[in-house]
């Protein structure tokens, strides 16, 4: 108990003293999370809405589909990913491997049907007199798109954080195509696997708690925004 409470008091202090390791390690989380998130929404969001605005076939494989991509491992869409960027792989002239942009389309690639669950929601939970009035006034397909975009823009957001929030608790893929390179690729997680298995708890409780920290103030954003858009 001694340690534990000596490690907690040490990580606060890390914290507090603005330690630049620690920090760094932050900003260059919150930077790729944020990348991923932004990428992924700008393909996401419209296709989610596109889906729920409009019925094909093969609408509901399609929905199967996002649901078990979903539930994806995390370290499959690395390994895959791995194998494109990897030297003998069919991109490994792109020298994407051990670099923030193989971490960033990793975690776009995870949050991507989070993000278009999301936003299929939003348009159904939506008013529905909203659709058949926009086609009354003559909107093409994309500009209803556009004009649903707006009118849900909370739930849209709300996603958009919901992704972010996923991809910056990201470890695996991470680990496996960032290759954990300090001031460059490591990541919270990353460095909390690392800094642990090296014995040094201190350094990866802080980061641990600098972590929850981030989640709480997400998880605050999401609550602003549904009680919002009640």
């Amino acid at each position: 108990m001694n340690y534990f409470a000596e490690s907690l008091s040490s990580a606060f202090k890390l914290i507090i003293s603005f330690d630049p390791d620690i920090y760094q390690v932050v900003i260059t989380s919150v930077l790729i999370s944020i990348t991923a998130a932004i990428c992924a929404a700008c393909l996401a969001i419209p296709a989610g809405v596109t889906m729920a605005l409009n019925n094909f076939r093969g609408k509901a494989f399609v929905q199967h589909l996002l649901n078990t991509l979903m539930a994806m491992p995390t370290v499959v869409i690395g390994l895959l990913l791995y194998g494109l960027f990897s030297r003998l792989g069919p991109l490994g002239h792109w020298g994407l491997l051990y670099t923030p942009a193989a971490i960033i389309i990793a975690e776009a690639i995870l949050i991507f049907p989070i993000m278009m669950n999301l936003a299929i929601t939003a348009v159904r939970s939506a008013d529905p007199r909203l659709v058949p009035t926009l086609i009354s006034l003559g909107a093409k397909p994309v500009a209803l798109t556009i004009h649903v975009i707006r009118t849900t823009r909370l739930a849209m957001l709300a996603a958009l954080v919901t992704g972010f929030g996923r991809a910056i608790g990201e470890v695996g893929a991470a680990m496996m195509l960032g290759g954990n390179i300090e001031g460059f690729t490591r990541t919270m997680t990353t460095a909390i696997a690392l800094e642990t298995s090296k014995g040094e708890f201190e350094l990866g409780l802080a980061l641990g708690i600098l972590l929850l920290l981030i989640a709480f103030a997400l998880n605050f954003i999401l609550s602003w925004l549904n009680s919002s858009n009640d």
